[in-house]
């Protein structure tokens, strides 16, 4: 087949990638000039495609800026950004600008798929008359489906088509009877995590209070054998699905006047986590006689999980911008971040900057860092994420 691929990010050039390896030919299609070019030359940007993965399939895998170059695709898949607006309600002008240029090319028989995370309602409300009004109906003239491996079509006709396409690079692919039953899926699997992350996100405050050491609490509750699943807390959440899925969710939920207070709660309190390790960090100063203003605090990790280089959402560039505001000079370590651009900042040296900083911060926990060398090279440690279990110094506080 012939697949366009819209949108080549962090979920787009993956799938985009396996399409290809699997024998399609594929189209991508990004309007980031960079982007184009990275590829182009054979470089990828994310890091689950490294560039000996992406060389081999420079024959099946063409970039474009342009939607006419999807017209003669068997399938086209939306990959798309769905953020959250200052008033933290969905962001969907990336899908509907999308969706818009696509309907100016859309041809009888096409299959159109929505990749992107986003509320229940989405593809038939938003979507599908956009795209109707191209002339061609669902089902007959094009079909439309939404998440990959969970597969939900507007019409039977519609599922099949996806089914059939998933299954070329899927071991399983599961049918559903709707679209909006796969959307609300896919938010259910995030809004699990979200919910069970701000219970021991909140426990983890208590603990504080009580004196408690929460990494002891949860390693002796895993120890039963059924009924209990290990979450761990942390300094926030990040990425795109786990802080911005509860609050997709209670947008829709208000349209059908229902408030979801247990899942807005979640996310609640997940987004004031990061308040709560600056607060963590003011007093660790204070115990040793200094205030925030004119500290030097290092943050070890500004990615928002371990081992890779995204910082969408991160906690830690909440904590960096809090610390500034309150007069702290901050700097930061991550092998896989070499700048933040938004906050203008740089990755430092990490002997140099241990030994200058009055407090290091352990916000994300990369794998390749030795921590014990950290708590003997640093004035005073923080570790948000329990990374230092097992070792006990003087100068070391955990979460």
């Amino acid at each position: 087949m012939q697949i366009g691929i819209v949108g080549l990010g962090y979920v787009g050039l993956p799938l985009a990638v396996a399409f290809a390896e699997a024998g399609h030919e594929v189209v991508g299609l990004d309007t980031d000039p960079g982007r184009l070019a990275e590829l182009r030359a054979g470089h990828s940007y994310v890091e689950d495609v490294p560039d000996a993965v992406l060389a081999p399939l420079t024959d099946r895998l063409t970039t474009t800026d342009r939607y006419a170059d999807l017209r003669p695709c068997d399938a086209v898949i939306l990959c798309l950004p769905t953020p959250l607006k200052s008033s933290r309600e969905p962001d969907l002008g990336y899908v509907v600008g999308s969706a818009n240029s696509v309907a100016r090319e859309l041809r009888e028989g096409q299959l159109v798929v929505l990749e992107s995370t986003t509320y229940p309602g989405t593809t038939r409300e938003t979507l599908l008359p956009i795209l109707e009004g191209s002339g061609l109906q669902v089902g007959s003239g094009f079909h439309l489906r939404e998440v990959p491996k969970v597969v939900g079509g507007v019409t039977a006709a519609c599922a099949e088509r996806a089914r059939a396409l998933y299954g070329t690079i899927c071991d399983e692919v599961v049918v559903v009877s709707t679209p909006e039953a796969a959307e609300l899926a896919k938010l259910l699997e995030n809004i699990f995590r979200s919910v069970n992350i701000a219970l021991v996100n909140e426990l983890s405050q208590l603990c504080d209070r009580l004196q408690i050491d929460i990494w002891e609490v949860i390693d002796a509750a895993a120890t039963k054998p059924f009924g209990f699943m290990r979450f761990e807390p942390g300094p926030g959440m990040g990425g795109h699905c786990l802080p911005v899925d509860p609050f997709y969710l209670a947008f829709k939920a208000r349209e059908a006047d229902f408030y979801p207070e247990f899942v807005e709660l979640a996310g609640k309190v997940n987004q004031t986590q990061p308040e709560f390790c600056v607060d963590r960090i003011a007093r660790a100063l204070n115990d040793r006689g200094k205030s925030v203003r004119g500290s030097e605090v290092l943050i070890l990790g500004v990615s928002y999980k371990p081992g890779i280089g995204d910082t969408r959402e991160s906690p830690a560039l909440k904590i960096i911008s809090r610390l500034r505001k309150l007069g702290a000079s901050v700097a930061y370590y991550d092998p896989h971040v070499p700048e933040l651009k938004e906050l203008g900042l740089s990755c430092v040296s990490l002997e140099d900057a241990l030994s200058v900083a009055d407090l290091a911060a352990i916000v994300t926990a990369h794998p390749e860092l030795d921590y014990e060398a950290v708590v003997a090279a640093a004035a005073l440690v923080i570790d948000f994420r329990g990374v230092t279990r097992g070792l006990s110094a003087e100068n070391l506080q955990r979460l």
